[in-house]
């Protein structure tokens, strides 16, 4: 079974689909390494209009599955010395699929439905336009983890939101409902039926001139750039400086536990 599922590959709307309807979408590092393919295939599209991003079985993603970030324990000297020097010398290949996302140079709309959590959200935050539902619960959740978010942040959040919104949310990880992450700027707009809405927005916007629509993001992508390169060596550095330590350790054995942690 593909872990991304390309429908409609040629356009003028393709749809990248998380298949891992199972587990709530949760990430793996073959599915990150299967996006970014699918990302590099449909940017060489020509008759490329637009993209929406979904999840199926009717959740976005749960985040990172668990079972990675146990299989982390024994090698976290390597993915550390991964993460600060990644092969392209800017994005590692947990930042890469929101990079790959974020550089289609056509728009991508992420539709939201049900979870949408770590991992997730930060490839939902690396579409041009997020759609959720009112019951959808998003949530930037790595602080749980005793973690910061990692995965491309950097590209998009402030681009959306004052840096005092965005500190908390980070670290707090509060999960959010459809209509408050549309307050916090997290989420374009909120619909019922939000991958519907999606393939509508798309499709109004592969009826415009195609070399305006790509303009306008690129124009505008200019515009707020907020020197991707030193973002994400910085989220790798913190975050690597973070894994394994004692007050991270304990955060992972409090939560397995069902316990308060106890910080040194």
């Amino acid at each position: 079974m593909a872990l991304i599922e390309i429908v409609n590959a040629t356009g003028p709307v393709a749809e990248l689909r998380l298949n891992r309807p199972e587990k709530k979408n949760a990430v793996t590092m073959e599915l990150l390494e299967d996006l970014v393919a699918a990302c590099g295939a449909l940017a060489a599209e020509p008759g490329l209009r637009a993209v929406v991003l979904s999840g199926q079985g009717g959740d976005f993603s749960a985040g990172m599955d668990t079972s990675v970030l146990m299989g982390f324990a024994g090698q976290l000297d390597a993915i550390k010395a991964e993460m600060l020097a990644p092969p392209d010398g800017v994005a590692n290949r947990f930042q890469a699929p929101a990079k790959a996302l974020a550089d289609l140079p056509v728009p991508v709309i992420a539709a939201i439905d049900g979870v949408c959590f770590g991992a997730g959200i930060q490839l939902a935050l690396a579409a041009d336009f997020r759609i959720a539902g009112p019951g959808a619960k998003l949530s930037i959740m790595e602080g749980k983890w005793g973690l910061i978010p990692d995965m491309g942040i950097s590209l998009s959040l402030p681009r959306l939101m004052p840096a005092d919104r965005a500190k908390a949310l980070i670290m707090t990880a509060r999960v959010l409902s459809g209509e408050e992450a549309l307050a916090e700027g997290l989420v374009t707009r909120v619909a019922d039926d939000p991958h519907g809405a999606a393939m509508g927005f798309a499709q109004e916007l592969a009826a415009r001139s195609p070399d305006a629509v790509r303009a306008s993001k690129a124009l505008v992508d200019a515009l707020w750039d907020n020197r991707s390169a030193e973002g994400l060596r910085l989220e790798a550095e913190l975050q690597a400086a973070l894994m394994g330590a004692p007050n991270q350790v304990e955060t992972i054995m409090a939560r397995m536990q069902g316990r308060e942690p106890v910080y040194k």
